[in-house]
């Protein structure tokens, strides 16, 4: 599962570096993913936006697994 959750995040990657952020992935608990935003991304006020409805929804399209996505 988690070099599944690890390409799913490839995939992100791009279009949080292009605004300056970054994303890396902390741990994988019962299908709840643990991720830290960093760069623009982690002081950001959409960041929680970002988490959910950008982050969250594709890894859960691309491993059903997921459960959740959580910032830390």
């Amino acid at each position: 599962m988690k070099e599944k959750v690890e390409a799913a995040i490839e995939k992100i990657r791009p279009f949080l570096q292009r605004d300056g952020g970054d994303i890396e992935l902390v741990e994988i608990v019962d299908g709840i993913v643990k991720v830290r935003l960093k760069g623009a991304c982690g002081s950001c006020p959409m960041s929680a936006m970002t988490l959910k409805m950008g982050v969250e929804k594709t890894l859960k399209e691309e491993v059903p697994e997921v459960k959740e996505v959580v910032a830390l």
